[in-house]
């Protein structure tokens, strides 16, 4: 299959790229190169991109698109999140393919968790 026109990077903004960083860092053991103070970029996440230093954030409410990281286990995931300082806007729904939830990293940036597997029970 060619790559010709494929999607192939993603830049995301961010209010705090330090902490944007360390929350990736913690919650999916992303590593970054940083490319001076205002832009620092990951790779090796399926989809290869950074963020760049901006009050403007990206979110589903302001008309972003949402992307969305594959998880093996979405409970741990959604702890992993939490654990790391993320918040949970949408707790874990079920949708005809799996279950997913979303959540905003400490930059402003939604993006969603979503598992092949359904779930069937509330967390709480």
């Amino acid at each position: 299959m060619s790559s010709n026109l494929k999607l192939n990077y993603v830049e995301f903004p961010s209010s705090d790229i330090a902490a944007t960083k360390l929350f990736f860092e913690k919650a999916f053991h992303w590593s970054f190169q940083d490319y001076g103070p205002d832009y620092s970029s990951f790779s090796d996440q399926g989809l290869d991109g950074g963020f760049y230093k901006s009050e403007l954030t990206s979110t589903v409410a302001n008309g972003s698109a949402l992307l969305v990281l594959l998880s093996e286990n979405l409970e741990t995931s959604l702890s992993n999140v939490e654990l790391a300082g993320g918040e949970i806007t949408k707790a874990i729904f079920s949708f005809p393919g799996g279950s997913r939830f979303h959540f905003i990293e400490p930059g402003g940036n939604e993006l969603a968790v979503w598992s092949k597997l359904a779930h069937n029970k509330p967390l709480n």
